[in-house]
């Protein structure tokens, strides 16, 4: 697990710096790539070392894909769908992680079912390895990835930066209509004007709001407790004296939850404003994770009513917390750091799920069930009063409007 998630912080790390330099759609290609290396080398290799370098040349992978998919979708939509599409990423994360429970689920029971059945190298993959054919099916999306960026352009406002103008009306005018098309072409060309500035740029009275931002909500949204869920529901519900098989089944409950919870926030996110749905599901996921503790210190594990309080915890993460955090961090940074910025964001939030990863099982073990889940509400409290305190509303404004606003800002003070 360790493995991967230091492979994302390093694909994080510099897909900054390769997303400002080589464009948007070359980082992608090269994350595909390591996706195909990471599900032959673990499905192959034969020794754990090269599994765990197969897992961190796929975590590179991840890390890579992470800041720059969210990146790519924010510049080349329009502004009035912009939110919607941003979530869409995060959509496409619940339904691959709800994916992943279902072809495991499906592998093993093949391999309880074939044990004796299947000979040689299958027997290796998909029965006494069982785990090797788990990795291996990630082959399938990896190249429906790497096929589907072949038809895909490149980012419209990067090529405004790199002056490449004739090529970026030519996409602009693909996906927008002529009207929005121009007032794009033209906003981007102002700001384009901008030269490429420093990381320290961030620190400047203007963008400082910002960056606190693009760190504390990817910050909080691990803190949240969703990847100890996610990681360890199973071993939570097993030791609250739920039957493994049924502790299993629950996962995949929570998998189908997360992510169908997630479609409340594509329907809403540019109709409502990322603000209300950020304060509600926040305030939501509080009250939830108070409840769920509860019901372990009280001892009330085996009912409806733990599934219940979790189940609330996954909704309120998924319509707000889970996919808002990529759709304002595509949003508040300037264009001319855009990239290196987001890859900031990104990486606190591949070093904070680290953490949670690395902290969940010692806390489970020192202080209980119930107390971990108590620390978790309080972060999502934290997390509610700092958007309430510091998120603007974005809905419907394009980029270059958004980095405007943030430099008058500075100008009424």
């Amino acid at each position: 697990m360790s493995s991967a998630l230091v492979g994302c912080i390093i694909g994080v790390a510099i897909s900054g710096e390769l997303s400002d330099r080589l464009g948007r759609k070359k980082p992608l290609l090269l994350a595909a790539f390591l996706f195909l290396l990471s599900a032959l080398g673990c499905a192959f290799m034969p020794t754990l070392t090269g599994i765990i370098a197969a897992r961190m040349i796929g975590g590179i992978g991840i890390g890579l894909a992470s800041n720059v998919v969210p990146l790519y979708i924010s510049e080349i939509a329009p502004a009035r769908i912009r939110g919607r599409l941003v979530t869409y990423y995060q959509l496409a994360v619940t339904l691959g992680i709800l994916v992943a429970y279902l072809t495991n689920s499906a592998l093993l029971n093949y391999a309880l079912a074939h044990s004796g059945n299947i000979t040689g190298f299958m027997h290796s993959i998909f029965v006494s390895e069982a785990w090797r054919g788990m990795f291996g099916v990630g082959l399938l999306p990896a190249l429906l990835f790497l096929l589907g960026l072949m038809l895909v352009p490149e980012s419209p406002r990067w090529l405004i930066q790199q002056q490449r103008l004739q090529e970026a009306t030519a996409i602009l005018n693909r996906i927008n209509n002529p009207i929005e098309a121009q007032a794009s072409l033209q906003q981007a060309k102002q700001a384009g004007q901008e030269a490429r500035i420093s990381y320290s740029a961030l620190l400047a009275p203007q963008w400082r709001k910002a960056l606190i931002i693009g760190i504390l909500l990817p910050l909080f949204s691990q803190f949240s407790g969703i990847n100890a869920i996610i990681y360890y529901g199973p071993s939570i519900l097993n030791n609250a004296g739920i039957s493994l098989s049924n502790s299993l089944m629950s996962q995949i409950i929570f998998g189908g939850a997360n992510m169908l919870f997630t479609l409340i926030a594509i329907w809403k996110v540019d109709s409502l404003g990322r603000r209300p749905l950020y304060i509600a599901g926040t305030a939501g996921a509080t009250v939830s994770l108070l409840a769920t503790g509860f019901c372990f210190f009280a001892g009330a594990t085996t009912g409806m009513a733990l599934l219940v309080c979790v189940l609330a915890f996954l909704a309120s993460f998924a319509f707000s917390i889970g996919p808002l955090k990529f759709v304002v961090a595509t949003e508040i940074f300037p264009a001319a750091i855009r990239g290196r910025a987001m890859a900031i964001s990104i990486m606190v939030m591949w070093i904070a799920d680290t953490i949670v990863g690395q902290l969940t099982p010692i806390m489970l073990k020192s202080i209980g069930t119930a107390a971990t889940f108590w620390v978790f509400a309080v972060f999502c409290l934290i997390a509610l009063i700092t958007v309430y305190k510091l998120l603007p509303e974005t809905k419907g404004k394009t980029l270059e409007q958004i980095e405007k606003d943030w430099k008058d800002q500075v100008v009424l003070h």
